[in-house]
């Protein structure tokens, strides 16, 4: 009898019995009847004694894992298993391995030459395998403790977060081939547009007032930024960052609003005293000087030569700046402070908004109102016309009310209303995308880029530290400049160039600014 002979190992012996770990041990056949050795529970038993050959036989054992085959391991979930009492065939292997291998194919197809279909009726061969495979049989290992251990372990394992959808696919090959994400079904094949979350520029602004009622900042179509700080109004150009103080009221009266004519040249600055002065930038002169009003012009609005006020006297007084005696309309229909003023983009509608809570739309050619909305519950400030849809208007109300509504001013209806969780402070369309931005205050001082009509969010931006009561756009419709009671205006590049037109602006770029630091 040769040495490997005697390391025959007997029967019953338990010191002797060897196992080499959960799930595959070694057994000694005899003793065992041909019934009990197919039904034992290792997938792989060994069947001849433990005599072995020296010429054949090596140091070492290689356990067969075929039920963790890449065709199959791709869709297995533990959580599934169930007891079976065989795997599947070997025709059911071979037709799972054909079937993977498709599936492979219909990646690279959706990869390099857009198959789109060929993915989709991949994915939902994916699905069916998952609801089909045939499992392997974990039920029966001799050792249950090791098997729990190695369940638990892997619970997560090629496992589903959730049952996959067909509706949605990425179109990167590797997101593909990672089919436990979840970005595989939920992915957009065109990527949303990113946004930085940091303004490009910070100037520093002191004595802007925390005043919600007030408009203290405007960007004009010549790129000239216009701000009222305390009793001064300056000047910033973005071409080339040159700060120029414009006019300066008497002590005790201070700056409530700031308003660019359509063309650039004229600034109307409303003062706290009522009156309301025309200036012409280039020059640096000022114009004339108009009355009317017993309270803060709070809100000013251009149409051509038509400059519309709106005071805390609760009245809207429409001029014709160029006559003598300019008063065109006197409305006064507002209950309290009138804090909101905007034309429609083909000058024949004025919106206003008030601190009683109402809407009303105006025309340049009646007396009285087309219509009054009392939809809001608190005060409407923000106010925006949309450039791509003739009729469309929106709304923002204040800290009691946080909604965004939109209108049809041709039928004079409200069309949609979305509850944005704080006040909202400005609202203003994009002259590139069909796309608007909101500014808010209490409590979140978010700034906002809504898709319209979904009003799905495609950016939110933070900085401010008071409520963002300011905001313009630029002439080139790429960049927003937002104020706050912290005393600094903010530049966001928010929004796309528009592809039909240059990105020059008068011979400078808007989203190209000299650095500087103060704005006096």
């Amino acid at each position: 009898m040769s040495k490997l002979d005697k390391l025959a190992i007997p029967k019953n012996s338990k010191e002797n019995n060897l196992s080499f770990g959960d799930p595959v041990s070694f057994r000694e056949s005899k003793g065992y009847s041909k019934e009990e050795r197919k039904d034992a529970a290792s997938p792989i038993v060994m069947t001849k004694s433990y005599h072995f050959n020296e010429k054949t036989s090596g140091d070492r054992f290689i356990p067969c894992r075929s039920y963790l085959e890449s065709s199959h391991s791709l869709l297995l979930n533990n959580e599934d298993i169930k007891p079976n009492k065989g795997y599947s065939s070997e025709s059911d292997t071979s037709r799972e391995d054909n079937s993977s291998l498709q599936n492979y194919n219909a990646l690279l197809e959706s990869q390099f030459f857009g198959g789109d279909e060929a993915l989709h009726e991949m994915n939902l061969s994916c699905i069916n395998q998952a609801d089909n495979i045939a499992q392997p049989n974990f039920s029966s290992y001799s050792n249950t403790k090791g098997r729990s251990k190695m369940q638990k372990e892997n619970k997560n394992l090629l496992k589903y977060k959730k049952k996959p959808s067909c509706k949605k696919y990425s179109s990167g090959l590797a997101s593909m081939l990672n089919m436990n994400s979840d970005a595989y079904y939920q992915a957009d094949l065109k990527p949303s547009r990113k946004v930085s979350k940091l303004p490009f520029k910070v100037l520093d602004a002191p004595q802007l007032q925390d005043d919600f009622y007030l408009n203290l900042v405007d960007w004009s179509s010549q790129n000239m930024l216009a701000v009222g700080l305390g009793t001064e109004v300056y000047i910033w150009s973005a071409c080339n960052s040159r700060v120029t103080k414009l006019c300066e009221t008497d002590y005790g009266n201070s700056i409530t609003s700031v308003a660019w004519s359509q063309k650039g040249k004229h600034l109307s600055v409303g003062i706290s005293n009522g009156e309301t002065q025309i200036w012409d930038t280039q020059q640096l002169k000022l114009i004339r000087t108009m009355g009317g009003h017993n309270g803060r012009v709070g809100a000013s609005a251009w149409n051509g030569s038509i400059l519309a006020t709106g005071s805390r006297d609760r009245r809207i007084l429409v001029r014709d700046v160029r006559a003598d005696s300019p008063l065109i309309y006197d409305w006064e229909r507002h209950k309290q402070e009138v804090c909101g003023l905007k034309w429609s983009p083909d000058d024949q509608q004025l919106a206003s908004g008030g601190n009683d809570n109402k809407l009303f739309i105006w025309s340049v050619q009646n007396k009285d109102p087309l219509a009054k909305f009392s939809d809001h519950s608190a005060a409407v400030k923000a106010i925006g016309w949309s450039p791509h849809q003739h009729g469309l208007l929106a709304t923002g109300g204040g800290t009691a009310d946080r909604c965004i509504k939109f209108w049809n001013t041709l039928t004079l209806e409200n069309i949609d209303s979305i509850d944005t969780e704080s006040q909202v402070c400005n609202l203003t369309f994009s002259k590139n995308v069909n796309e608007i931005v909101s500014t808010h205050g209490y409590s979140l001082n978010q700034i906002i880029v809504w898709k319209y009509p979904s009003m799905s969010k495609v950016t939110t931006l933070t900085g401010h530290t008071f409520r963002v009561l300011y905001l313009s756009l630029s002439p080139d419709g790429q960049t927003i400049v937002t104020g706050a009671g912290d005393e600094t205006l903010r530049f966001w590049n928010v929004f796309p160039p528009n592809e039909t037109k240059s990105n020059s602006i008068f011979g400078c770029s808007s989203s190209t600014f000299p650095s500087v630091m103060k704005i006096r």
